[in-house]
């Protein structure tokens, strides 16, 4: 019974092991280091922005409703009796009314847009050009973050293989050291042969312990800047990507710089529709005395004026001429930095195309060196152990060996990283 509480113990503690291990992605660490990243909220502000002053050209479209009040006194006002005091017919002056001296009045007035020559709809347009620009230029400052994320995750990657590669020699040092023992109680090795090796397991021991620490540190950080749970055990999956060296750029900075252009036109079209004529109408529900302009009446009473108009603004000096100059040159100013910017970047993928054929080349070398040294360790081993050559001199072949072991894993996360870098100059996604 108790065997096998033993046995579930042991294989729940291995379940939860396994389950605790976890695999990150470097796509995964981008849209993660994106999300964290203090300008991930942004776009969401500059829509509700955008949302808001849509709705308040929109609103143009609505008709304007003021509502006033006045109250005035005329010291002189017209008198016709007084105009026609002359006139040869009798008692005419007695009865023509004269003006109030006072006027009352309360009126709501209204004024419907009915042409505008395109302001409203240019003004929209060129507020959704805006809005686009503004997220596209976060997306410059977050599209930024993947460099750091590169550093760190390839650095964790690299620390991952040298640990696994050093392990391995650590325990080729062990069996080797326990090998020894027999030999030494049969007297036909040295004990010193013994310490020399030993010496060599505490210096791999060190080394694994110090990159162990390394891997502790870069994981917590990866941590901090993702925000994904990185733990020491934690696999990262190297990135193969397939490479289009072809492809066109798509860099979001070029992004930004396109729609400023598509700024710059809907900002003419805004320009042209300015000075297009203007429809309106109007008109105005009053009460007061005298009653609209029934200037004679003594009377409180109400009234209404309707009535339509156009405006048109005939010149205007040329502004519109210059500002359409303007929007000409600062075309042109980004036309050239967009030139230059692109020159930047295939200069950039230039020389990262060179690092990584470089790095292939490497590899390959690497690999017919450290077949020609594992030939040459098997060799100094069998010399060893047949008492030609000192232990020493044996472990000058291994450590040649070895070195060409971790460099060929150096090589190969130096190459995956530049792989990984040609696509983010070029703007494109890791598959």
């Amino acid at each position: 019974m108790k065997k096998s509480i033993l046995i579930l113990i042991i294989i729940f503690s291995c379940n939860r092991i396994t389950s605790a291990q976890q695999m990150i992605t470097l796509p995964a660490c981008y849209e993660n280091a994106t999300l964290k990243h203090p300008q991930a909220g942004d776009k969401n502000m500059y829509q509700n922005l955008w949302q808001l002053k849509q709705d308040n050209i929109s609103s143009q479209w609505y008709p304007d409703i003021e509502a006033g009040a006045n109250a005035l006194y005329n010291s002189n006002v017209a008198d016709l009796g007084e105009s026609f005091e002359s006139a040869p017919i009798p008692g005419l002056a007695d009865n023509l009314p004269s003006m109030p001296h006072d006027q009352y009045k309360l009126t709501v007035d209204i004024n419907q847009v009915i042409y505008d020559g395109g302001v409203i709809k240019n003004s929209l347009r060129l507020e959704d050009v805006g809005l686009e620009v503004n997220k596209q230029e976060v997306e410059v400052e977050l599209y930024r973050i993947r460099e750091q994320v590169n550093n760190y995750y390839f650095t964790f990657l690299l620390l991952h293989k040298q640990r696994d590669q050093l392990n391995i020699f650590l325990q080729t040092i062990i069996e080797q050291v326990l090998n020894l023992e027999s030999g030494i109680r049969n007297g036909v090795v040295l004990p010193s042969d013994r310490e020399v090796l030993r010496a060599e397991k505490i210096k791999l021991e060190q080394q694994v312990a110090e990159i162990e620490i390394k891997i502790n540190s870069t994981a917590a950080v990866l941590s901090d800047l993702t925000g994904m749970d990185i733990a020491y055990d934690t696999e990262a999956v190297v990135p193969d990507p397939v490479i289009d060296y072809d492809a066109i750029l798509s860099r979001p900075e070029l992004n930004v710089l396109d729609l400023k252009k598509q700024q710059l036109e809907a900002g003419r079209s805004m320009i042209k529709s300015e000075r297009m004529p203007k429809a309106f109408a109007f008109a105005t529900l009053g009460y007061g005395k005298p009653a609209g302009n029934d200037f004679f009446s003594d009377s409180f009473g109400p009234y209404y004026i309707v009535g339509a108009g156009i405006k048109w603004k005939i010149t205007d000096w040329k502004k519109s001429q210059r500002q359409q100059q303007i929007i000409d040159i600062n075309k042109s100013i980004i036309s050239s930095q967009k030139s230059n910017m692109e020159e930047r970047f295939k200069r950039a993928l230039g020389m990262k195309y060179a690092e990584i054929r470089s790095l292939e080349s490497a590899l390959e070398s690497d690999e017919e060196l450290i077949s020609t040294l594992m030939a040459v360790h098997k060799t100094a081993l069998s010399r060893y152990n047949n008492g030609t050559i000192t232990v020493s001199e044996y472990l000058t072949a291994w450590d040649k060996e070895k070195q060409a072991v971790i460099n060929r894993e150096i090589h190969a996360m130096r190459l995956a990283k530049a792989r990984v870098e040609y696509l983010n100059i070029s703007g494109k996604e890791i598959k």
